[in-house]
């Protein structure tokens, strides 16, 4: 189910981006660095798929909940992140319009059960 738009695909996003961030700060002891390398393949990443505006605008969100919280998660091992991240799903919050997600700063957003 993670190829929809679901709390399943929302998961995959969050985590791909902590992930990212986890091992090129792994490379680079830079955690700006890290989170910007991030934000660069995880938005090229965006341009080329043929999503809708909603979608694309849940996955950018997401993408960056996932880097937001790559700061909270530095000195965890990966089974630690993946953990997190799949316990942050309990607080996902389904949305209908792009606007909602401005309100759900350091939340996982959904559009699809």
């Amino acid at each position: 189910m993670h190829h929809k738009a679901t709390v399943a695909n929302a998961f995959r996003h969050v985590l791909w981006n902590v992930l990212i961030c986890h091992y090129s700060y792994k490379r680079t002891k830079n955690k700006q660095k890290s989170v910007f390398w991030a934000q660069k393949v995880s938005d090229l990443y965006e341009k080329v798929t043929q999503n809708g505006s909603l979608d694309k605008a849940m996955d950018l969100h997401n993408n960056a909940v996932g880097r937001i919280n790559f700061l909270n998660l530095l000195d965890k091992n990966e089974e630690e992140i993946v953990d997190s991240t799949l316990n942050m799903t309990r607080n996902a919050q389904k949305v209908s319009k792009n606007e909602e997600m401005k309100h759900f700063y350091n939340k996982m957003v959904f559009i699809e059960d």
